[in-house]
């Protein structure tokens, strides 16, 4: 087994592996980014993988990041971002998940993630998912102790071709045992745009493990909530990230506008029955 040497020094502060931004914003909304970033702390020697991959979709989800930042400004809503790659902890997994800090992304090995001990994984969970969840947890208290009830939403990017198959979905709207809002936004969005595919849990859903934010901080506090992925090559410059949060925001706006204040009724919990990327 590996023994890593790291410490919180390594890895980082909590101000250097979550960022919270706008938390004074008025609107009922706060927007989420685990995978923002690529960054990966000298100490960790890039977990043995060199820059082409890291600079991938294996370490981040690009354009994700920008979109989150046009969606919190057009919302006026508070931003929390992972400012860590994923590979060192992917904090839309809870600590027992194996892929919180994987071995293998689609069809890369991870050198530096292989034969991790369980000391190892103890250190990067309390050094970044700790962090991550307490600023998460705080931003949430914040909001609803001024009497707000925001809609959780969290903004992903995937690649178009995965292991080799293209995907032909473009932009997934994905929901755990609460689909309320995620049912209402895939409605007003294509009321606002027929350019994209849009799918509901694709091209992942809870099956995959992926709902863990929205089932850790969301569901628990009753909150309406959508996990949303929207395809690499349609976020690749400012531009386009730019377009694609304006009309996510406009449906965004829509959908809480048509749905009111009605509560929400969720069902038993999805339980994860295998791990995705």
């Amino acid at each position: 087994m590996s023994t890593e040497s790291h410490n919180a020094e390594n890895t980082g502060s909590a101000n250097s592996v979550v960022e919270t931004s706008n938390l004074a914003g008025a609107g009922d909304f706060l927007i989420v980014c685990e995978h923002a970033s690529n960054y990966i702390p000298p100490a960790y020697n890039n977990l043995g993988l060199d820059e082409t991959v890291l600079k991938s979709h294996v370490a981040w989800d690009p354009g994700a990041l920008a979109v989150a930042q046009a969606l919190s400004k057009a919302l006026d809503a508070p931003l929390v971002e992972q400012k860590l790659s994923r590979l060192i902890y992917d904090c839309n997994r809870p600590p027992e998940a194996e892929n919180a800090m994987p071995a293998q992304s689609e069809i890369f090995t991870i050198p530096g993630n292989s034969n991790l001990s369980q000391a190892d994984r103890d250190m990067r969970t309390n050094s970044v998912y700790v962090p991550f969840r307490s600023a998460l947890t705080d931003c949430l208290d914040q909001l609803q102790a001024r009497g707000q009830s925001p809609v959780v939403i969290t903004v992903h990017s995937f690649t178009p071709v995965y292991k080799g198959v293209k995907r032909d979905v473009e932009i997934g709207f994905l929901h755990d045992r609460d689909d309320i809002f995620a049912k209402e936004l895939i409605k007003t969005f294509a009321a606002e745009t027929d350019k994209f595919v849009l799918r509901l849990n694709e091209p992942y859903g809870p099956a995959d493990g992926v709902t863990h934010t929205l089932t850790e901080h969301a569901l628990p506090r009753n909150l309406r909530n959508v996990m949303l992925e929207i395809r690499n090559d349609l976020i690749t410059d400012p531009e386009s990230q730019q377009d694609m949060a304006t009309v996510l925001a406009q449906a965004i706006l829509q959908a809480e506008k048509t749905l009111g204040k009605k509560k929400n009724h969720t069902a038993p919990t999805t339980k994860p029955i295998k791990t995705g990327n």
